[in-house]
């Protein structure tokens, strides 16, 4: 009998990575229907939010960020009175693109409490900070601040913000190209520069940082240690798929066109994703072309939108039409569009639905369902009609 259910439940086990990997495999024939989903309100009242994200501790809790400084804890759907952390005393918010604007928690939380956010100081200049949670599970130690990085923001626009690790488990900071318009300073080029990057760090080597051995000034010295992508003009939202561990970034345009990048789980670091010689796939600057930049794998014009918010690659299992779908929308018209492979792996990008909503921000939860953070005050959770 006990052998008779081992290979009963070996079996199951096998049908199921047979279905996960069908899932991931099986390429889609066409474009998921918009028609069947839409955003339910979760919970409102927030201020100015712009990013939810989870702790990946086995407690559910999701973890909302307020521009002005505050970190909410919301458990069961209800947010806790106690603010997880609260640095609004420390954060700038006297220009649209400063405040708090980046959160992620080490991919090791459960043990070693250990998470990072990334605002604008009363300066302007971003910090990388690293911070612990306290004896309570719901509340932050203040006083376990340690800055791991600052970097001088010249203008007070184009700070990027986000922070995530990758399943490498390196820190990825996306840096803006310094603000003003066009990149003056001619950072998105320049590779002496922090600023028009995505940075790559190992936060578990001795203080405050280290870099990885594979990170492109491995290969190329004229590229400061901490850079991983070049070319970048303002990374507001970026995410690796939980699945695959492929990047995705949702990088602000200038005038007439958003774009998104992308790159490979596994692929080697230095992708020059063009900025500002191009923007999206259409030249910029009078600078000369220089090889190996990277296209993005879609695009919008301003006739769609003014501003991309990147978003997430769906890997939930209440909505399973969407596994593998990445969906990102635009903060002035609320679009959200949805981008995959098609049999021949072309990207493939439509039209999903029209929320009505300032997107800020996307979110998943522990489960990889999807939420949408809508900057005037409310999240909404993504669900079957």
């Amino acid at each position: 009998m006990k052998q008779r259910t081992f290979v009963v439940l070996l079996a199951m086990l096998l049908t199921a990575v047979h279905f996960a990997a069908a899932q991931e495999t099986a390429p889609r024939t066409s474009a998921p229907d918009g028609s069947q989903y839409t955003l339910a309100q979760y919970i409102g009242g927030y201020t100015r939010p712009l990013f939810l994200t989870h702790a990946g501790d086995g407690s559910n809790r999701l973890f909302v960020v307020e521009q002005g400084g505050h970190i909410y804890i919301l458990e069961g759907g209800q947010q806790l009175p106690t603010p997880f952390l609260d640095v609004s005393a420390l954060v700038s918010t006297n220009a649209n693109e400063r405040g708090l604007l980046g959160l992620a928690f080490h991919p090791d939380y459960a043990t070693n409490g250990t998470f990072f956010i990334n605002y604008t100081d009363l300066n302007g200049d971003t910090n990388v900070v690293r911070y612990r949670v306290s004896s309570d599970p719901n509340v932050a130690d203040p006083n376990s601040a340690q800055i791991i990085l600052h970097i001088a923001q010249p203008y007070e626009n184009h700070n990027g913000g986000d922070i995530a690790f990758g399943a490498d488990g390196y820190l990825y900071i996306g840096m803006g190209d310094g603000g003003s318009a066009g990149d003056p300073e001619r950072n998105g080029q320049n590779p002496a520069s922090l600023l028009g990057k995505i940075l790559r760090l190992d936060v578990n080597a001795p203080q405050p940082y280290g870099i990885p051995a594979d990170n492109p000034v491995a290969t190329n010295p004229d590229l400061a240690p901490e850079i991983w992508a070049l070319g970048i003009r303002n990374p507001w939202r970026f995410s690796f798929d939980r699945l695959t561990g492929d990047l995705y970034i949702g990088d602000v345009g200038q005038n007439q066109w958003e774009e998104v990048n992308f790159q490979a789980a596994g692929t080697e670091g230095g992708v020059n994703y063009g900025w500002n010689i191009m923007e999206a796939t259409h030249r910029y600057s009078g600078e000369p072309v220089i090889k190996g930049l990277t296209d993005p794998i879609t695009e919008y014009s301003h006739a769609e939108g003014c501003s991309i918010t990147g978003g997430y690659v769906y890997r939930g299992a209440a909505l399973p039409d969407l596994q593998g779908v990445y969906f990102f929308g635009d903060y002035c018209t609320g679009t959200i569009w949805s981008t995959y492979r098609d049999g021949s792996g072309a990207w493939q990008t439509n039209r999903f639905l029209e929320s009505g909503q300032i997107i800020s921000s996307f979110g998943e939860d522990e489960s990889g369902e999807l939420y949408v953070v809508n900057h005037g005050g409310n999240i909404w959770k993504l669900i079957a009609r």
